[in-house]
């Protein structure tokens, strides 16, 4: 499950309208409506601490490093990236499911196909969109 997923389901579970969360969170409403959406994740890590601790959830339950990998390829290799790389965590999520390998390993195993992933749409500049060729090589 997914962080905007993970944040309605509990949200609806404590009763609270999007409103009322962004209310205590601090953030506007169209912020709660973009990440339960699944549009945007939030930028800073102490968000996730508020809306856990508004939620009575740990903050790790909601964030997830999945969730900045997919942020960060859309951010830097557009849709497509944001896509490809949503794509790419499904396979992975369905190749674990038979529950064979230690939790530790299959963390250590997703962040170096994330890399993996990274690396290789670095050196196929030829397929990323020209605006974010440009900013990719400043960085």
């Amino acid at each position: 499950m997914r962080f905007g997923e993970k944040l309605c389901a509990m949200r609806k579970e404590k009763g609270l309208t999007q409103a009322e969360l962004a209310k205590l969170a601090g953030v506007g409403l169209r912020t709660i409506t973009n990440y339960e959406k699944g549009t945007t994740y939030p930028q800073n890590r102490e968000v996730y601490s508020v809306l856990a601790q508004i939620l009575g959830c740990d903050a790790d339950y909601l964030h997830n490093e999945g969730d900045d990998f997919i942020a960060m390829a859309g951010q830097e290799y557009g849709y497509r990236g944001k896509k490809g790389a949503e794509r790419l965590l499904k396979e992975i999520r369905g190749a674990f499911s038979g529950g064979e390998m230690a939790e530790e390993d299959m963390d250590e195993l997703m962040l170096a196909i994330q890399e993996a992933y990274i690396d290789a749409k670095k050196r196929n500049k030829k397929y990323t969109p020209k605006k974010y060729r440009k900013q990719n090589e400043e960085n």
